[in-house]
């Protein structure tokens, strides 16, 4: 265990150095969101009725999240670069925990979608955005956070390693940067029309982006939290076996 866990912080320290020897990732990653929301606070936010003096505090939970879809694409991307360059074959012929080759892509993701997270907040911090939320609130937004980075991340690791070509690694984020535009993250889902509305309040989005929300403005944890903490761990686990498989498939071929 000892093993693996150095393996992994070795292959984690090389990743991270490849995102921050780029940064035009990160400011890619962070840019569009930051785009959105001076778009829907500046532009639409005068004609949007959410029932909050302050707009841009309703409107965050949803950016943060779109942030975190649009930054795994780039782990589907570094995981696809090193199965096509033959950087897996070199690392297998080391005696190194072959394991630690995949959980360094999956801690590299958190590293960097935190930071683009904690940019955003900065950036919606000067554009007005004020939380009532106490410590251990704040400190379970960023568990909530962190664990919808991982679930995205497992997915995009099964991009990254299934793909045949580098459009196609990436271009699995799209539908889930599409999920907060049709859930509660711009607007009430009570506003939408029937079949968008059902749809809206019965995907994993809604949930999470209704318990980030509450917890911000120091509202009582609801059933939410727990509901978004069940479809992130399912879908985890889901992922995470999915993952392993296409991981496993890969070794064998090399």
């Amino acid at each position: 265990m000892t093993h693996a866990l150095t393996d992994t912080l070795v292959l984690t320290g090389r990743s991270l150095r490849h995102v921050f020897r780029s940064l035009d990732t990160i400011i890619t990653v962070t840019l569009m969101p930051i785009a959105f929301m001076l778009l829907f606070v500046y532009v639409f936010g005068g004609a949007i009725r959410t029932g909050t003096d302050n707009y841009v505090d309703y409107l965050l939970p949803g950016i943060l999240l779109i942030a975190i879809a649009s930054g795994i694409s780039y782990t589907a991307y570094r995981l696809f670069i090193d199965v096509s360059t033959g950087i897996f074959e070199r690392f297998h012929s080391m005696p190194i925990a072959h394991s630690a080759v995949l959980w360094a892509h999956v801690v590299t993701s958190v590293v960097a979608n935190m930071i683009s997270v904690a940019v955003i907040i900065v950036v919606a911090l000067i554009m007005g955005f004020r939380s009532g939320a106490g410590i251990l609130a704040w400190l379970a937004v960023v568990g909530l956070l962190l664990l919808f980075t991982v679930t995205l991340t497992w997915i995009a690791a099964i991009a990254g390693l299934s793909a045949k070509t580098i459009d196609g690694a990436s271009a699995f984020s799209y539908p889930l940067i599409f999920l907060p535009f049709v859930s509660s993250a711009f607007v009430p889902t009570s506003t939408m029309p029937t079949v968008v509305r059902v749809f809206a309040q019965y995907q994993p989005v809604t949930p999470l982006v209704d318990a980030i929300r509450a917890l911000l403005a120091g509202q009582p944890v609801t059933s939410d939290s727990l509901v978004a903490l069940a479809w992130c761990v399912g879908i985890t686990v889901i992922a995470y076996v999915f993952a392993m498989r296409a991981y496993r498939r890969r070794v064998s071929h090399t």
